[in-house]
């Protein structure tokens, strides 16, 4: 394989090429011509003619940019009564089928890097304006914004020892991904070379790995720097890097779903962890216990460029290196309404006059990546006025916002959630966030602070809101201190929304599948459900973003009754429900009527706890 780059890349780029003919109209000689293109669009009745000869007139002098991506940047549109925007993709599907081959989206998370640029150099990649996008055993796929010309297409096929297989991509993403996948595969390379580490065969020998790696390595800052860039470009949550005996691998979580993005040689995983701990402020030296750090930056590109982002660091020794994972949260995501969280505009007012009551404790439960930072968050923000003090005791501190005060836990010096709350006390608050209650004595302090005067938000780890009820019982809190204290419970989830620009309606509902979402309110729903399709807006997965799905217990004098005598938890439940509480399921149920999420979704995310 390596040979073969070091031959193509010994490949004089020619004057001429051949064209390969095209079902409509005269094919050009070589690369496509703006006259081409303007003329077959006219042909095809996809541009009116007065803009046609304003794009000739004016791109005449525009001999440098492909005319697919002149057009595009003039933002045309086609005849009436259609009126379709000649987007840049619109165009390249155009040619694609003007020139009989078929379009393609380059998607980087499909594209594994270090094998297709051993297909040929950069050199002559840029010179015909091509590049791969896969390769198999027997084939190579080869993305091109210039269909006619096909002078390389022998000579790869002799060279790669594989059949090349063409497709048409926009002009803009080959000229980006070109310099970008040959750029890092220039660095990954660099980076191995340089590391020292050599790999042994034992596991306790394979937990020491890195030691020796420069994190101050050139190619490995290149690399860090364009992962994180690549990952706040492709919406991800959380970044994991994870070694393994042959190769480390980099995986994305985007829309709760995780994608694997790229492996790398383990010396260059290595070297990439530390350099990631440097910035971190993290002992780079200690690889036997997890760290934890963070980091604060800036997009640099894009539509988001300049806005500051902060990513949690925790690193965890495995047998082959230690595994770090990154959490990327999003500062804007503290002003978000209500209603993006998964409200409903009943439940939306139900929690705004909860969140104003001047004492009691509310609890936010749902598993690690349920949103219950999101909500607290969003709900802190919004109470955090010049007459309230608002302080929290975190561990970590998710996301440092200037108008709270923010505790860390630490406890390698004892300051736990009860010390840390037992010192919030004497700092005359008003209001008060527990990161979490895990053990009686945080669960006594809460229940004190609410005593006396405060409202408390706080978090625990339950399937529903009623299983709550039943954890702090569990912890040694007294039934009457319960009713005395705890005002509301917030349960959620999260599931993907469908992306709306591709959205389909889907099969009929049957009733037995419905019986299985959330079988009493079955006859309100439709028979019908929407599915995801998959487009260009949504990376092909037919999901774009996600949405709450929200369960809110209030806590009223029957449910108190029920408390006050031991009574079980589908006891709860069932007096929630009779008093107005909207379950996980029915709220999911609910979002598949409104076309928002699918039943897979919702069964996926939602407890079966429906009465």
């Amino acid at each position: 394989m390596r040979a073969g780059a070091a031959a193509a890349s010994a490949l004089l780029p020619v004057k001429s090429a051949d064209s390969a003919p095209a079902p409509k109209g005269a094919a050009p000689a070589g690369r496509v011509s703006l006259s081409y293109v303007v003329h077959g669009l006219l042909a095809d009745g996809l541009m009116q003619p007065a803009d046609a000869e304003r794009v000739l007139s004016v791109g005449s002098r525009q001999t440098q940019v492909h005319p697919v991506a002149l057009l595009a940047e003039m933002n045309l549109r086609g005849p009436a009564p259609a009126r379709e925007l000649l987007d840049l993709e619109r165009l390249t599907q155009w040619l694609a089928g003007r020139s009989g081959l078929p379009y393609h989206h380059i998607d980087p998370l499909r594209v594994d890097f270090t094998r297709v640029v051993d297909v040929m150099s950069s050199a002559y990649a840029t010179t015909y304006s091509i590049l791969p996008v896969a390769v198999t055993a027997s084939e190579v796929t080869v993305a091109t914004c210039e269909p006619f010309l096909d002078g390389w297409l022998r000579e790869i096929e002799q060279i790669s020892k594989r059949t090349i297989r063409r497709v048409v991509a926009n002009p803009l993403d080959i000229a980006r991904y070109t310099t970008e996948f040959y750029k890092l595969a220039q660095s990954v390379k660099g980076a191995n070379k340089a590391a020292t580490t050599s790999l042994v065969s034992n596991f306790e020998q394979l937990v020491e790995l890195g030691g020796k790696v420069d994190a101050e390595n050139a190619h490995v800052v290149t690399i860090v720097d364009w992962l994180l860039q690549y990952a706040f470009d492709q919406r991800a949550s959380d970044i994991h890097l994870e070694p393994r005996r042959e190769q480390g691998v980099v995986r994305f979580r985007i829309d709760g779903v995780l994608h694997q993005v790229y492996q790398v040689p383990p010396a260059v995983m290595h070297a990439m962890v530390s350099r990631i701990k440097l910035l971190g402020r993290m002992d780079v030296v200690e690889r036997r216990r997890p760290l934890d750090g963070r980091i604060k930056t800036r997009v640099g590109s894009g539509a988001s460029a300049g806005r500051e982002v902060e990513i949690r660091l925790s690193t965890l020794p495995t047998a082959f290196g230690e595994k770090l994972v990154m959490r990327i949260f999003d500062p804007d995501v503290v002003v978000r309404s209500y209603a993006e969280l998964g409200f409903s505009d009943k439940e939306e007012k139900l929690w705004e006059d909860l969140i104003h009551r001047p004492s009691g404790i509310i609890l936010v439960t749902g598993p690690t990546g349920s949103g219950k930072t999101t909500t607290l968050y969003s709900t802190l923000k919004q109470l955090a006025t010049d007459e309230v003090n608002v302080s929290t005791v975190e561990d970590p501190i998710e996301m440092v916002d200037g108008s709270l005060n923010q505790m860390q836990v630490q406890p390698g010096i004892d300051l736990t959630f009860a010390e840390g709350l037992r010192a919030l006390m004497r700092q005359d608050p008003d209001i008060i966030m527990v990161g979490e209650v895990r053990d009686k004595e945080t669960a006594d302090m809460a229940v004190n602070a609410a005593l006396t005067g405060h409202l408390v938000f706080t978090t625990l780890h339950t399937n529903d809101a009623a299983s709550s009820i039943a954890r702090l019982l569990e912890l040694g809190v007294p039934p009457y201190l319960v009713n005395a204290t705890v005002i509301a419970v917030l349960a959620q989830r999260l599931v993907r929304t469908l992306c709306p620009h591709c959205k389909a309606p889907g099969e009929p509902i049957t009733a037995a599948l419905w019986k299985e979402l959330v079988a009493p309110w079955r006859s309100a729903l439709p028979s019908r459900a929407y599915q995801p399709v998959g487009c260009l807006e949504c990376r092909r997965t037919g999901y774009l973003g996600r949405t709450g799905l929200i369960e809110l217990l209030v806590i009223s004098d029957t449910v108190r009754e029920l408390v006050a005598r031991g009574a079980g938890i589908d006891e709860l439940r069932r007096q929630a429900a009779q008093d107005g509480m909207r379950s996980l399921r029915l709220s999911g149920a609910q979002k598949i009527a409104q076309g928002v999420t699918t039943i897979d979704e919702v069964l996926r995310a939602a407890p079966p706890f429906d009465t």
